[in-house]
């Protein structure tokens, strides 16, 4: 079996299984363990899984999504610097796109106060937080609503972001690296933030330090396609240091 077969199967019972162990994949894969644990090398840098010691587990951004408070509760405390400095880079009477993010959300909590504002979201959640001030008007992307989840995806939605101008593209990322910029698990998802960052003056992601310098499956926003990145203290300040002169970066503290 050619690694990549065997690296799509493996994929295949991780997220069947959700956890996977070395020793019972290599009987049931009929492969050394040492190839396998090259093989969860290479998917854990794509960011398909999270290894362990004797196997891996899905990531935690690949779990089904029972709520979306199960994940706003990983990194709690930068999210919420991240959110808080973010609005900084928000005026009144703009049109911005803001994705489904958590991190999102906690941007979306600093709104409040703004009294003339449009944002075009394709989250659920993100749009009911936002409805209660009745002086931000919120447009909802249509899509696909999965099981479990409060995103909608697809691309049903790009008529209506074809017909926005927004001033700019609020988001966030399963990783970031300088070669394949921003990157999300699921290609779908990566085909709609791309059309959200194409129909905006600028693009502004909102990064916990865990994101830097890891890579997802797809690329939705190229390094130079970004203006600012806002993430926390945790960061790597060689990461940072290295980045610097290709997108403006400012530490929530």
């Amino acid at each position: 079996m050619l690694a990549p077969e065997r690296r799509k199967k493996i994929i295949q019972i991780i997220n069947k299984q959700k956890q996977i162990l070395v020793k019972n994949l290599s009987a049931e894969l009929n492969v050394s363990e040492g190839t396998l644990r090259n093989d969860l090398k290479a998917l854990e840098d794509m960011g398909m899984l999270e290894r362990t010691h004797g196997g891996a587990v899905l990531p935690q951004a690949r779990l089904p999504e029972s709520a979306m408070s199960s994940r706003s509760n990983v990194n709690r405390a930068e999210k919420m610097a991240i959110g808080q400095a973010a609005v900084d880079f928000v005026q009144n009477g703009q049109c911005i796109i803001l994705d489904a993010s958590t991190t999102g959300l906690e941007l979306v909590k600093n709104l409040m106060h703004f009294d003339s504002l449009t944002v075009v979201t394709n989250g659920l959640i993100t749009a009911q937080e936002l409805n209660r001030n009745p002086k931000i008007n919120v447009i909802v992307i249509g899509g696909l609503l999965r099981s479990g989840s409060s995103n909608l995806e697809g691309l049903l939605g790009a008529d209506l972001l074809s017909k926005v101008h927004a001033d700019v593209f609020i988001t966030s990322a399963h990783g970031f690296t300088e070669a394949e910029g921003l990157t999300v698990f699921d290609v779908y998802e990566a085909e709609l933030k791309k059309l959200m960052a194409a129909n905006a003056g600028k693009v502004i992601a909102l990064l916990d330090h865990t994101k830097l310098g890891k890579k997802s499956t797809a690329t939705f926003a190229e390094t130079d396609q970004i203006d600012t990145i806002i993430t926390d203290a945790g960061a790597d300040p060689a990461f940072l240091q290295k980045i610097k002169s290709m997108v403006n970066v400012v530490i929530a503290e």
